[in-house]
């Protein structure tokens, strides 16, 4: 049955990767070369803050003048319109648009699903609308930032696509299930942790704080809607003197059977225990011993307490 189960999942992926290529092939070679003289070119197109698209096309050469131009955001009966700037360079016209998506963060108020992207633009009495056409989808780079995948305020994913046609267009899906941290208020003799629930419904939500076969449960309490706060519980996190824990942070929500792991992953860094650096902090969370508490990021982004007694424990 495995056997079979593999078969069948290989199959189905060499119909998929050939699907695509066959999709490549139609969209490079037959529909973007018959489209490039009456569409805008888009020669960068990308999400650089998870939630807002940044846009640079070249208008078509029978297009002699713009007076004013828009980009029209459309998905079944909702449309948007975007102001957008046109302007010569050279023997071209060049088109920049900045659209914020989200409502939460003042920008468009996108639902889930396909946005198709299109400019509208007016010469006098004239107007014409052109699809955007994108070639290329750009790569990340490989510098000490990344592009976010997600918004910072809410989860939501935005992510840039195209047609078979290679028309631009924009796909909104809801947040995945996540607990993301905001905030360490590192005190005297204290450590409070802020974080946001993504994708899950909360109303009494648990931070769980895991070692070695250790678990100790805190309840989190809302500081402002949304915004969840727990207070670390240093001193039940004491370990054996000479030895170091490590300890990790589960959140558990009501509907969701799973917990979720506290990371901190919505930003554009590459390395954030560096660039996200806390400072340490020794505590006497009992009485006569001392303990050094570290909190920091783990290369994937989770947020961890290093409680240390050391030679001070002793």
């Amino acid at each position: 049955m495995r056997r079979l189960r593999r078969y069948l999942g290989a199959g189905r992926r060499r119909i998929r990767a050939r699907l695509a290529a066959l999709r490549t092939w139609l969209m490079t070679r037959v529909f973007l070369p018959r489209r490039s003289g009456s569409a805008a070119l888009l020669r960068y197109a990308a999400l650089l803050d998870g939630q807002t698209l940044n846009l640079h096309a070249e208008l078509p050469d029978s297009l002699p003048s713009v007076d004013r131009a828009q980009l029209l955001v459309r998905r079944r009966r909702r449309r948007y319109r975007v102001p957008v700037t046109v302007y010569e360079s050279g023997d071209r016209l060049l088109m920049d648009a900045a659209v914020l998506f989200g409502d939460e963060a003042g920008g468009l108020p996108l639902t889930r699903g396909r946005w198709k992207l299109r400019l509208r633009v007016t010469a006098g009495r004239r107007s014409r609308t052109l699809p955007l056409v994108l070639w290329d989808i750009p790569m990340p780079t490989r510098g000490p930032t990344q592009a976010m995948k997600a918004s910072p305020l809410t989860g939501d994913r935005y992510r840039v696509s195209r047609t078979v046609r290679g028309d631009l267009r924009v796909v909104c899906s809801a947040a995945t299930p996540a607990a993301e941290l905001a905030n360490v208020h590192v005190e005297h003799a204290r450590v409070e942790v802020d974080l946001y629930l993504f994708g899950v419904w909360a109303e009494e939500p648990v931070a769980e704080f895991v070692a070695g076969g250790r678990s100790v449960d805190r309840p989190l309490f809302e500081v402002v809607p949304g915004l969840w706060r727990v207070d670390v519980p240093l001193a039940e996190m004491v370990p054996d003197p000479g030895r170091r824990q490590h300890w990790d942070v589960m959140v558990h929500a009501e509907g969701h059977h799973r917990p979720l792991r506290l990371a901190r992953r919505l930003h554009d860094v590459r390395d954030p225990d560096r660039v996200f650096g806390m400072r340490k902090i020794m505590v006497a969370p009992q009485r006569q011993q001392l303990m050094v508490v570290e909190p920091r990021y783990t290369p994937a982004g989770n947020f961890r307490l290093t409680c240390d007694r050391g030679a001070e424990g002793k």
